[in-house]
C-alpha cells in the first residue's frame, strides 16, 4: 500500500516514539504495538477536544418515527436524489443505507474498521466515508452501496466534504492535516489547525477546517489552496457546516454556542448565538434556509432560520438518547437523527 508522505512521516514518528517507549518499559507483540499508536495519538490530544455530553435520560418521547439501525450510529448523510440516508455503524463495522421515506434499512455495506463523519460527494453520491482504523476515505456508490475506492489519507481521518469543482478535502485529526483528493486519487496534503475535526466548503469554492484541540478555525481556497487565516473558534468548538449564504456555522460544545463567520477577506466570527446544552450534531437545509443543531445534553434538536448572519430559533423537537449527529434531506425537508446510546434512527417531518 503507498501511503502519501506526510502519512509516511508521522508513522515514523511515531514509530520512533513507541520504540523508545517499548525499550524503556518492555517488549510488546505487534497487535500490542498497533492499539499503542493509536492510543499515543489519541492520549495527545483527547484532553483538550470537547465531547458531545454522555447518554442522558429521555424526559420525553422523541417525535417523529424511532427505528432500530444497528450499534453505535454516529455520522450520517441524507442524499435527495436517492431518497437514501447513509449511517455510519460499529461493532459490527458498517454503512447502513436506509430508505428515508419508509425507515427500512434497505442494504448494510461492510467496512474494514470504523466509521466517522460522513460526506456527499454530491447529489446522486457518492458517500464521503472517513475510516479511522483504516486512515482511508472509502467512497461507497448510490443507491447499490458498491465500494468504489478506497483512498489513503493522513492518521484518524475524522470528516470529509466536497467542494463544487468536485475536489474532496479530509480531515485527519492526529495528523493535523487535510487530504485533498481529485478524481478519485490522492492529491496534496495541507497542514491544518492542531486536530482538525470538522471540514465544510462553500458554493463559492472555500473549505473551511476547526482545530478542535486549537480553538481555531481556518479558512482555505478550494482550487489554490492558499489560507485566508484563522480566526479564535470559541471554547470547545467541534463540527462545522456552510450555509447557502457562504458562511461558517460551528458548534461550540464546550461555550454552549453557535458560532458564525464571514470568511473573506479573513475569516472573522460575526455572531455568537447562544445555545445551553452541548451543541453538537449540525446540518443546514439551504432549501428552506433552515439550520439543525443536536443538544447533546438536553435530547433535543434545535431547528433555526438563517437570517443575515444570525439565527432565528423556530422550534424544539424532544429527539432519542444520545443525538450526536443530525441529516437534512434537502428534496422533501425530513429530518434524521442518530441516537447513539440505543441504536436508533430518528424520522423527523418539521
Amino acid at each position: 500500500m503507498t501511503y502519501p508522505l506526510r502519512f509516511s512521516l508521522f508513522t515514523v514518528a511515531l514509530g520512533a516514539i513507541l520504540f523508545t517507549l517499548v525499550g524503556c518499559g518492555g517488549e510488546q507483540d505487534s497487535s500490542e504495538q498497533g492499539s499503542s499508536e493509536e492510543g499515543a495519538a489519541e492520549e495527545q490530544y483527547a484532553a483538550s477536544a470537547a465531547e458531545p455530553a454522555e447518554a442522558q435520560p429521555l424526559a420525553e418521547a422523541p417525535v417523529g418515527e424511532v427505528i432500530e439501525v444497528g450499534n453505535g450510529p454516529e455520522g450520517i448523510v441524507a442524499d435527495p436524489e436517492t431518497g437514501l440516508v447513509a449511517v455510519g455503524l460499529r461493532e459490527p463495522n458498517e454503512l447502513a443505507l436506509v430508505d428515508g421515506s419508509s425507515g427500512e434499512v434497505v442494504r448494510r455495506v461492510e467496512l474494514p474498521e470504523s466509521p466517522r463523519h460522513l460526506g456527499l460527494a454530491g447529489s446522486g453520491g457518492p458517500v464521503l466515508v472517513p475510516v479511522e482504523g483504516e486512515w482511508t476515505l472509502i467512497q461507497v456508490s448510490l443507491p447499490d452501496g458498491e465500494s468504489i475506492s478506497e483512498i489513503d489519507v493522513g492518521a484518524v481521518p475524522h470528516d470529509a466534504d466536497a467542494a463544487p469543482d468536485g475536489r474532496i478535502f479530509v480531515g485527519n485529526e492526529f495528523s493535523d492535516t487535510i487530504s485533498v483528493i481529485e478524481n478519485g486519487e490522492y492529491l496534496e496534503t495541507i497542514d491544518a489547525p492542531l486536530q482538525p475535526g470538522g471540514v465544510a466548503t462553500t458554493q463559492d469554492g472555500l473549505v473551511g477546517v476547526i482545530g478542535v484541540s486549537a480553538l481555531e478555525l481556518e479558512v482555505f481556497e478550494a482550487d489554490t489552496l492558499d489560507s485566508l487565516g484563522r480566526a479564535d473558534a470559541g471554547e470547545g468548538p467541534t463540527h462545522i457546516r456552510a450555509g447557502p449564504d457562504n458562511r461558517f456555522y460551528v458548534t461550540d460544545t464546550r461555550g454552549d454556542a453557535i458560532l458564525i463567520y464571514e470568511p473573506r477577506p479573513e475569516p472573522e466570527q460575526v455572531e455568537n448565538v447562544s445555545l445551553p446544552g452541548q451543541p453538537y450534531g449540525v446540518a443546514v437545509d439551504p432549501e428552506r434556509g433552515h439550520l439543525w443543531v443536536t443538544l447533546t445534553a438536553e435530547n433535543e434538536l434545535v431547528q433555526f432560520a438563517l437570517e443575515d448572519g444570525t439565527l432565528r430559533e423556530l422550534a424544539r423537537y424532544p429527539t432519542v438518547s444520545e443525538p450526536n449527529t443530525v441529516a437534512v434531506n434537502t428534496a422533501t425537508g425530513r429530518v434524521f437523527v442518530t441516537g447513539r446510546a440505543e441504536g436508533q434512527l430518528q424520522l423527523i417531518d418539521p
